[in-house]
């Protein structure tokens, strides 16, 4: 009989699959990323417990063009900034893949906020222009023009939370425990340059950015960087407490209760 591909497959062929994966070259990108300080009210209202605000009320986009060979991807995210157990990091609220392949490891395996959505990186000489879409919104925009090279860094660590959860299947809280993810990205950067812009933010009721105010910009940089990444998972996390923020996941709110349901764990 012919190899049916949706049959399982045997213990080399997993082994195979695994090592595949954990081979993959250096994957650069080109991006702009844009930090801004916000409202300390705003920025604390969107953190989960057990993660808390950090004293700087910091939001960061970043929007990249992916060099994957075949298959260009336009990867952004939107994050604030937070703190747990003494790490600092980032808590994004949203990442928006221009392919349906980016976002399914990135879900299921790590629990990272992925959506498909629309991808703009751009540079005509020293004008640059990025942005973030979905439903048709440009609802993240960096405007600016380059002032610069900027020093390269060395290589960096920065640390992400992600909450990896199931919502039940009776539509009341989880099917299981969710969990805390730290994921680690080890960064390098070959290219760095400034640039003097700023950001606009547009209202979306599917990416409410715009609840987070632009009050100064703080950096907006282009550059070219690669980075790996790994998780893992530091704590059990509190259903009822993570329960009323699960909206931030879903396009619909009505997909999910906003708030804990009466006698749900």
């Amino acid at each position: 009989m012919p190899r049916v591909r949706y049959g399982a497959r045997d213990e080399a062929g997993i082994a195979a699959a695994r090592t595949a994966s954990a081979k993959l070259p250096d994957i650069w990108s080109t991006g702009v990323v844009a930090v801004w300080e916000s409202d300390p009210d705003a920025v604390a209202a969107v953190l989960p417990p057990p993660l808390k605000p950090t004293g700087q009320p910091l939001v960061r986009a970043n929007i990249s063009k992916v060099d994957l060979p075949g298959y260009p991807l336009g990867a952004g995210s939107v994050a604030v900034a937070a703190e747990h157990g003494g790490v600092r990091g980032w808590y994004p609220l949203v990442m928006p893949m221009t392919h349906e392949r980016a976002l399914t490891g990135g879900r299921e395996v790590f629990g990272e906020p992925k959506k498909l959505g629309e991808v703009e990186v751009e540079r005509e000489g020293l004008v640059v222009r990025a942005s973030l879409a979905r439903h048709g919104i440009a609802f993240v925009e960096v405007r600016g023009a380059v002032s610069g090279a900027l020093p390269l860094p060395g290589p960096a660590v920065r640390t992400d939370f992600y909450f990896k959860f199931l919502p039940a299947v009776d539509g009341s809280g989880f099917d299981a425990d969710p969990v805390l993810v730290h994921c680690v990205r080890n960064e390098k950067v070959r290219k760095l340059e400034g640039v003097t812009g700023d950001v606009v933010l547009r209202e979306s009721v599917y990416d409410p950015v715009a609840d987070l105010p632009v009050r100064a910009v703080v950096k907006i940089t282009i550059g070219e960087k690669t980075t790996d990444q790994r998780g893992r998972v530091v704590e059990r996390v509190d259903a009822q407490a993570l329960l009323p923020y699960i909206h931030q996941r879903y396009d619909d709110p009505a997909q999910i209760l906003d708030g804990p349901p009466e006698g749900s764990v």
